[in-house]
């Protein structure tokens, strides 16, 4: 089952960091919004978070019970588990903050109008991916059997920051062309 959620947990990288760039370049009015593949993409990055929500819950769920089995959950020992899971869990209240913020009854994603919350839930949700992802990066690529993982981990941050910066930065255009150009 691990096995399944590290390949899980590839895929949901790379799909949301496609998304990431379409959505900021969206933001940004680099290219024009409500497009299928935005569309389609969003549906298929929710099916694989689905996969890892459930697969998470029930290796979390295994080790609280080894836990209360042995009387020893080691908090300090684990914190890096804990951090896991509780930006995980963070990460799906922010996500369905996210979906409802961009969607609309006419089940078609598009740009809505973006307040100071709004904001604040957007570049909070892209600050508990950065834990999540860097919490996680080591046994993922521990898991695929990557030797050496100190060179690709440099590599990889350098990808996610710029990506992630980019999608904050794009947060901030939006809620600036809403909040102060469109006003006058």
């Amino acid at each position: 089952m691990r096995k399944w959620n590290t390949i899980i947990s590839l895929i949901l990288i790379i799909l949301f960091l496609i998304h990431a760039v379409a959505g900021s370049f969206q933001l940004m009015k680099i290219i024009p919004g409500g497009n299928v593949l935005m569309k389609t993409l969003s549906y298929i990055l929710m099916a694989f978070l689905i996969a890892h929500i459930v697969i998470g819950t029930k290796l979390t769920i295994d080790s609280l019970i080894a836990g209360k089995k042995s009387g020893k959950f080691y908090l300090r020992e684990n914190a890096v588990f804990w951090i896991r899971r509780i930006t995980g869990f963070a990460m799906i209240l922010l996500i369905a903050c996210h979906i409802i913020l961009f969607s609309s009854k006419k089940d078609v994603f598009r740009l809505k109008e973006f307040n100071e919350i709004q904001l604040i839930f957007s570049i909070l949700l892209v600050l508990t991916l950065v834990v999540h992802i860097l919490s996680n990066i080591r046994p993922l690529l521990i898991s695929f059997g990557i030797a050496g993982f100190r060179a690709y981990v440099k590599d990889i941050l350098l990808v996610l920051a710029f990506i992630l910066l980019m999608s904050t930065v794009a947060f901030v255009i939006y809620f600036l062309r809403w909040n102060v150009m469109w006003r006058y």
